[in-house]
């Protein structure tokens, strides 16, 4: 999509440039720093530089790269980019050479995690480095505190971060004392408890990070941008508040410094805060605002924030209430690159909206994988997906199932130039995700199916209801390929039943079936999102819930910050977990188990009722159907073998890629 034409628009804050320091963005939406696993060896790759294009060319106003370790004592994982070497300039080089044709501003960000360290770089535990011996809660290690010696030796690696950045031809460098990282460490009293020039007054804790500021400011002169991102509040008990943050952002900018400060939430050190780095769908949509808001009130120079800012009607309130000067979109921008472009155009209804679900974005970061969008798989598969692709010979394509691996296919198969039609045989196209959007916290997922159902509209696809495809249909419409996304069917327990006990499938609760009051069990194997939340629904229905897990924990296949909001809201409706055990029997007011590891038995009594949450069959019936016709077939999704959204949109891309 080209860049639109200057007109009148929805978005006049949004739209609008923004000076800063010595710079300006065009526009004031911002792509923040983030991990994108797409690093190799601390080194910019080809596809790192493609996806930064991408986001460019979608008309980012200012990018931000994610973090550069500035130390050895800095690589928190094995997949961030570094900049201890003079190395690192010629990657720099190659993204600010990839994003300026677009007028696109970008920035580096240098870092040093402190005692955040996420994983071993050879097997053994590191050596953590901070302020003082304050312990890590979330990854159970212990610090070292940073001698004298080394901390000289940080305060030189941020400059020289910086300064390769500036060699590199980059715009700005952004100092990140945000989400407990080792500047907020030696800021944070309840943390720093060193007795030297750093500890102990508020002047010596800041004295960390005015020396990192002076250093960088001395090192790359007036001319390049210089910023500063920061946890307004880190959500924390042991965190930095707002007041304590306010205080040291405005001490900051008074020294001149400073060129802006981006603002966000969140603590890397604690499970609970941890979750405001990249916050769920459970979180408000602009919920951090308050906290730039508080910053901007007192400092002079530009205020971004991040938390939550999916749309640009949203970004544009934001602005008009002058809580912040620009607004980081980040899971926007990956969820849909050009929408920075439709905002200016006008079209609205082409964006596709992120649903904060955290599953290909942090999830695969925290997997040790490249970052994607279940939306949008072509996000982190640029150099394959986003060339263009028109078919030669145009086809008649069927697609059998409008869930969302199936509409994925039908559209991309549509826009490479094929005659597509969509054959769904409920009453409404969306498949699992209509079902996952009725759970608590969960409405917002729900715009994948929207998001979805638009684009296969706009590509042109023939969407039919109400129609179940057989071999008899496929013969009468007879098209080149059919591609088969016909989904699940329910698993049914094979447990021992006596009596006549109430029992139930999850997705009936979901749908609205009455459950009996008293005690009900769910017995929950898939340890996704189903179990925490069909136990979450009757725990508000008023029922007492006993969640039996076939696992370690509760949610344990979901992305951390996700399970971790699940399970505190499941927490605080009162539900019962109980790990590791599998549903041997039941009977008119008993559920049997037995514990996964020690084989022994478990009851729960004074049972009412009993939910499955098993998990689902292939519904692969169809296939066998088709196989002696004569047309291409392809199946994709749940049908091949039950998993999640991403892989059936994946796949349908995937398969309509070839057609």
């Amino acid at each position: 999509m080209s860049a639109p034409t200057r007109q009148t628009t929805r978005f006049p804050l949004l739209s609008s440039p923004l000076r800063i320091g010595s710079t300006t963005i065009k526009n004031r939406i911002v792509s923040s720093g983030h991990d994108t696993g797409m690093s190799d060896g601390g080194a910019v790759t080809d596809q790192l530089v493609a996806y930064h294009r991408a986001r460019a060319a979608g008309g980012v106003g200012l990018i931000v790269l994610q973090v550069s370790g500035i130390h050895e004592t800095a690589q928190y994982t094995t997949h961030m980019l570094m900049a201890t070497d003079d190395s690192a300039i010629a990657g720099y080089r190659r993204i600010a050479q990839a994003v300026r044709p677009y007028d696109c501003k970008v920035f580096g960000q240098v870092f040093h995690p402190g005692r955040e360290i996420m994983e071993s770089l050879d097997g053994s535990r590191p050596v953590t480095y901070s302020a003082s011996n304050a312990i890590n809660d979330r990854f159970h290690s212990v610090p070292a505190a940073m001698p004298r010696p080394l901390i000289r030796e940080v305060v030189d690696g941020y400059a020289d971060g910086a300064e390769r950045m500036l060699k590199g031809g980059l715009d700005g460098a952004e100092i990140v004392a945000s989400h407990g990282y080792l500047p907020a460490q030696f800021l944070n009293p309840r943390l720093n408890q060193r007795t030297d020039e750093y500890g102990g007054s508020y002047d010596n804790r800041i004295r960390f990070l005015r020396e990192v500021v002076a250093e960088v400011r001395g090192r790359v002169g007036r001319d390049f941008v210089v910023g500063l991102r920061i946890s307004g509040d880190e959500m924390s008990d042991d965190g930095l508040t707002v007041d304590e943050t306010v205080q040291v952002c405005a001490d900051l900018d008074s020294e001149g410094m400073l060129d802006y400060i981006s603002v966000t939430a969140g603590t890397s050190s604690t499970l609970g805060g941890s979750v405001h780095i990249v916050p769920p769908m459970s979180q408000a949509v602009g919920y951090t605002a308050p906290l730039s808001g508080r910053v901007k009130e007192k400092v002079a120079i530009p205020v971004m924030v991040a938390g939550r800012i999916n749309q640009p009607q949203d970004a544009e309130t934001l602005l008009e209430q002058d809580l912040t000067d620009a607004c980081a979109m980040t899971r926007a921008l990956i969820c849909d690159p050009e929408m920075p472009n439709k905002a200016e155009a006008g079209e609205l209804d082409s964006i596709r909206a992120c649903i904060g679900c955290n599953q290909a974005c942090i999830g695969h970061h925290h997997t040790g994988h490249p970052i994607s969008c279940i939306q949008r798989p072509e996000t982190g598969r640029e150099l394959v997906y986003d060339l263009p692709n028109p078919t030669l010979r145009r086809k008649s394509v069927m697609v059998v199932g409008g869930g969302p691996g199936g509409l994925k296919a039908a559209t991309v198969a549509a826009q490479r130039g094929h005659d597509v039609t969509l054959y769904e045989a409920e009453r409404r196209v969306g498949g699992q995700v209509l079902l996952a959007e009725q759970l608590p916290g969960r409405a917002e997922f729900g715009g994948a199916a929207t998001n979805l159902i638009g684009e296969a509209e706009r590509a042109g696809v023939k969407i039919v209801t109400r129609r179940r495809v057989d071999a008899d249909l496929v013969r009468a419409e007879n098209p080149d390929t059919v591609v088969l996304a016909t989904g699940v069917v329910a698993r049914q327990p094979e447990v021992e039943i006596l009596d006549d006990p109430v029992i139930l499938e999850s997705s009936d609760v979901i749908a609205g079936a009455e459950v009996p009051a008293g005690r009900v069990v769910v017995a929950d194997w898939r340890c996704d999102w189903t179990g925490l939340g069909v136990a979450q629904m009757l725990a508000r229905r008023g029922r007492k819930v006993t969640l039996c897990v076939d696992g370690y924990m509760a949610g344990e296949m979901l992305q951390q910050y996700v399970r971790d909001e699940m399970i505190a809201a499941a927490h605080s409706a009162g539900v019962e977990v109980i790990p590791n055990v599998r549903v041997m029997g039941v009977d008119e007011d008993t559920v049997y188990l037995q514990h996964r590891l020690s084989s022994k038995p478990v009851m729960v009594d004074g049972v009412a009722a009993t939910v499955f949450a098993l998990g689902p069959l292939p519904e692969d019936g169809l296939a066998a159907e088709l196989e002696p016709l004569s047309c291409d077939i392809v199946s994709i999704g749940d049908c091949v073998a039950p998993r999640t959204v991403e892989e059936a949109v994946l796949e349908g891309l995937k398969a309509a890629w070839v057609i």
